[in-house]
């Protein structure tokens, strides 16, 4: 684990023992916002090896984890929120537009719920977003781009609703 890598994991610890809640993620957002402003810092999270998911770090008490992404070309992910967790989206490089969506109708496990677009908005490098429980929302990549994510837990152990547009 490298220094940048190492500090981020201590202070998200940190913050996150003391404010558990989603003022504790807003300040994991203000902390990233500042990180991913020295491009060696970006380095260091997201090198040039990244793959789309690759885990960095998780907490083995707070059950948080820190991943990295790189995405090399075109792509739009359906609407989703993060089950039962939460998620911070720090953009590294390039350029994500993001969806934000009102639930019209809740999902079932063997059926879809229905969405409608609320706001749509880009993140661009040394953005960052937090995505309470509940938030519903899609990303679209025109080009590469790479991202560093902070979950509450490791989503890819949580199975999760289907959402699509009214």
């Amino acid at each position: 684990m490298n220094k940048v890598l190492k500090s981020l994991a201590q202070q998200c610890r940190e913050i996150l023992g003391d404010r558990p809640g989603p003022d504790g993620r807003e300040k994991i957002a203000e902390l990233l916002q500042v990180l991913l402003s020295d491009p060696a810092n970006v380095d260091a999270l997201v090198p040039e090896s990244t793959g789309e998911r690759d885990m960095l770090y998780r907490d083995p008490e707070l059950g948080f984890c820190i991943l990295a992404h790189k995405y090399k070309g075109e792509r739009t992910s359906p609407p989703h929120d993060h089950g039962p967790s939460w998620a911070i989206y720090a953009q590294a490089r390039g350029e994500t537009i993001m969806h934000d969506y009102d639930k019209i109708k809740d999902a079932s496990a063997d059926k879809p719920g229905k969405v409608k677009v609320s706001r749509t908005y880009s993140l661009k490098p040394g953005i960052v977003h937090v995505y309470n429980e509940g938030d519903l929302h899609s990303p679209t990549r025109v080009g590469p781009t790479s991202l560093v994510r902070v979950e509450g837990t490791d989503m890819s152990q949580i199975e999760r609703l289907r959402y699509e547009l009214a």
